[in-house]
């Protein structure tokens, strides 16, 4: 799991990336909260939790770590689309989704937490 993530954390690098390079280009900054939270969320906080579990591999075989993983990696992108849907004015509708994608990846990103703080002294390297 722990490539895994590190490799899905450089796609959202890539994205976030190409992102502030179009807002640049553009002068239009509208969805600047999309791009934070792409390199925050995706980029950064995977690519931590990824060499974390590579430094701890058998805290990814926790139940918690699977439950993190799918609940972040759905969560962040039904996030992030429905942000800038929302923004962009498509629909009001997005605004619930978001704050669904985001829910999904807050319960993710505390099953991590959980599982490094009750497992992470009882399991070695």
């Amino acid at each position: 799991m722990s490539k895994t993530l590190l490799k899905i954390s450089v796609v959202y690098f890539m994205l976030g990336i190409s992102f502030g390079l179009y807002m640049s280009l553009t002068h239009i900054f509208t969805l600047t909260s999309v791009h934070v939270h792409i390199n925050l969320l995706g980029w950064m906080s995977l690519a931590l939790i990824g060499v974390f579990y590579h430094l701890y591999p058998s805290l990814e075989k926790t139940g918690l770590a699977k439950w993190h993983f799918w609940l972040h990696n759905i969560g962040l992108p039904v996030m992030m689309i429905a942000i800038a849907l929302a923004i962009l004015g498509v629909s009001p509708v997005f605004f619930p989704i978001a704050t669904a994608g985001g829910a999904a990846t807050l319960i993710g990103i505390f099953c991590f937490g959980f599982n490094i703080l009750m497992n992470l002294d009882k399991r070695t390297a």
